[in-house]
């Protein structure tokens, strides 16, 4: 076991049951000319947890712990793309146009992948999604049982949206759940400080919070 001095109070762990699922870190949402800018929005701000992700995930190869990959995207055809999800509000791009990296958050589209400083390697796991949540039509569940999951850890994008709604998925679910604070961006800093204190209050409603050297610091002083 190990414990990550976290909030609102310590996160215990079991090295044989965790696994780290990385939400979403994809060119359309992370680099300049993609969706993301596209809708106005400060693409920098995400640019900015990718070395702190890559650490993470580093760390979950170098213990081999599962990693669990995310991409929210959509069939060509559009058919798992609701219309109230594309024809939503007045953006310059909609979802399944093309864009400056082929069709915005379609599956296979250059854009809809996984940035190249965090791309996943053989035996990692690559979940597509077609919502917010990485549970909702998605085999997920199914890996998780597979891998005999309890504990899960989180990072990626955004953190009140995709992030958020996973880890209350998870929650809902029973498993137990810690976002690293530092691998974790929104467009908007004040939501992911709202989120964070969301995730954590009443004691941990659905999960704890931690920066990644305190998940580091219990990692290198072994079991608990």
């Amino acid at each position: 076991m190990y414990t990550v001095a976290a909030q609102p109070f310590a996160f215990t762990f079991p090295a044989e049951t965790v696994a780290l699922i990385v939400i979403d870190m994809q060119r359309d949402f992370i680099e300049p000319g993609g969706f993301g800018e596209t809708l106005g929005n400060d693409v920098a701000l995400l640019e900015a947890i990718v070395p702190t992700t890559a650490a993470l995930i580093g760390l979950f190869r170098e213990q081999g712990w599962p990693v669990i990959h995310t991409r929210e995207n959509h069939a060509p055809d559009l058919s798992d793309c609701p219309p109230a999800k594309r024809e939503r509000g007045n953006p310059a791009l909609r979802i399944g146009d093309e864009g400056a990296m082929g069709r915005i958050l379609i599956r296979g589209e250059p854009g809809a992948d996984i940035i190249a400083a965090l791309y996943p390697v053989e035996g990692e796991y690559v979940v597509d999604k077609p919502g917010k949540g990485a549970f909702y039509a998605t085999p997920l569940t199914g890996i998780l049982k597979d891998l005999g999951t309890t504990h899960l850890m989180f990072a990626g994008v955004t953190t009140e949206v995709c992030v958020q709604t996973t880890m209350r998925e998870a929650n809902d679910r029973g498993f137990q759940n810690l976002l690293i604070e530092d691998a974790t961006e929104s467009y908007f800093p004040a939501f992911k400080q709202a989120t964070l204190e969301m995730i954590r209050a009443q004691g941990a409603i659905v999960g704890w919070t931690a920066p990644f050297s305190a998940l580091k610091d219990a990692v290198s002083r072994g079991d608990a």
